[in-house]
């Protein structure tokens, strides 16, 4: 019953969402009218084509299968390598050779709608059933591109026999790291380019996000990471490098070796380093503020997109919102890749695991990565930037990240 009235709810709105969503998406000829949809079962009709990559593949087909014994739709399943998705989907969903339906990151969203070749779902009531900032991570200009399943970022990973309890600020940690006479305190992977992504909780704590954020988590082009908020980090990073805290001479490889050497109480990482650290005592805890505000990181979700030229829009989203957004599938797909899932149901039961459940409390406290066309102009600056204050040449931070937020901005316009 429930999934009719989201199919009935759902019709309208996605054949108007994707006429006006995908920017030249047109579904065609046979794309079914709202009249059409009311006289027949939407997902009586047609066939739909996804792509998914080898780590995904099963789970999407046995929800498939599942699709095609209710609903008599036929569902083929492309197997693709994932780094050759978003560029293979931009290239062909224009000339009608694409997917209806694709895996793919949020942060490929705004690419994806500049190029228009995604266009909105319909969650219905669903969209209450997620993460929140799953959900966020998703939506633009007020309307939700995707199905997030996974969620994924860094916290505090914690040696438990080097530090018993986990650190309220940073002071906290380098003082516990201090007492347990370990060669490094806090683990940041950083190197001579830096490293914007691992150090966004530490910066985000000073309150110098780096654009500026709408309530409903997307972002608007607009420069925040300057001022005051930004002058503050860009001095404690001097100050943490003078003392030997932070170095660029830390890469991913020393990091993680230095961690899993015991050389180190604490390490900020995502879940993807954990199998470096087996045998180890570990916890996975919320990053401590160096700024006094909340450290909160960057979130990437992984989802499922919707083509603006689907000619079986209404069949798609009624296979993403009653096929793959359920428990089930949700939890076979976290245990395939790993990645905590993105509907709560399936959240809260693999946060049975206290690693899972570490890492979904910190995400909660953090922000989607932004997925704006914009964030591309950022990343070399920023990291630059970083690594001259921490390693002491540039002489002024301030002035540093003054020139670093102009260099930024003039990439942007």
């Amino acid at each position: 019953m429930r999934r009719g009235i989201l199919l009935t709810a759902a019709a309208a709105a996605t054949l108007a969402l994707t006429a006006c969503g995908g920017g030249n998406g047109d579904a065609g000829d046979a794309t079914p009218t709202p009249d059409d949809t009311a006289a027949e079962t939407p997902a009586a009709a047609g066939a739909l084509t996804v792509w998914v990559d080898e780590t995904r593949l099963g789970p999407v087909q046995d929800a498939a299968n599942a699709f095609t014994a209710e609903t008599g739709t036929q569902v083929e399943i492309v197997q693709k390598n994932f780094e050759d998705i978003r560029t293979d989907f931009i290239a062909q969903v224009p000339t009608g050779e694409g997917p209806d339906i694709t895996v793919g990151a949020h942060d490929w969203l705004g690419e994806l709608t500049q190029n228009g070749v995604v266009a909105p779902i319909e969650l219905g009531d669903k969209a209450g059933d997620f993460e929140d900032v799953a959900i966020a991570a998703f939506t633009q200009d007020g309307q939700v591109f995707g199905l997030p399943y996974a969620i994924e970022n860094i916290a505090l990973i914690r040696n438990t026999d080097l530090a018993p309890e986990a650190p309220a600020t940073w002071d906290d940690a380098i003082a516990v790291a201090t007492a347990a006479g370990t060669e490094f305190k806090v683990l940041v992977q950083t190197g001579t380019e830096g490293d914007p992504f691992h150090y966004y909780p530490l910066q985000t704590s000073f309150g110098a996000p780096v654009f500026e954020q709408n309530e409903d988590g997307s972002y608007n082009p607009v420069l925040k990471l300057g001022g005051e908020p930004g002058h503050n980090f860009a001095n404690w990073l001097a100050e943490q490098g003078q003392a030997g805290n932070l170095s660029v001479d830390i890469t991913s490889d020393i990091a993680n070796e230095a961690f899993a050497d015991g050389k180190a109480p604490f390490l900020i990482g995502g879940p993807w380093t954990l199998s470096n650290f087996e045998g180890l005592n570990i916890s996975v805890d919320p990053i401590p503020s160096a700024g006094g505000e909340t450290a909160a990181p960057f979130v990437g979700v992984q989802g499922f997109y919707l083509s603006a030229q689907s000619q079986n829009a209404l069949v798609a989203n009624d296979f993403l919102v009653n096929f793959l957004a359920t428990e089930d599938v949700q939890t076979a797909l976290y245990e395939a890749g790993g990645r905590p899932p993105a509907l709560t149901a399936a959240a809260e039961a693999a946060s049975a695991d206290p690693i899972v459940a570490g890492f979904r409390a910190v995400g909660a406290e953090g922000v989607p990565m932004p997925s704006i066309p914009q964030m591309a102009s950022v990343w070399a600056f920023w990291g630059v930037t970083q690594a001259q204050i921490i390693s002491g040449q540039a002489a002024d931070p301030a002035a540093a990240w003054d020139q670093m937020v102009s260099d930024i901005q003039g990439a942007i316009d």
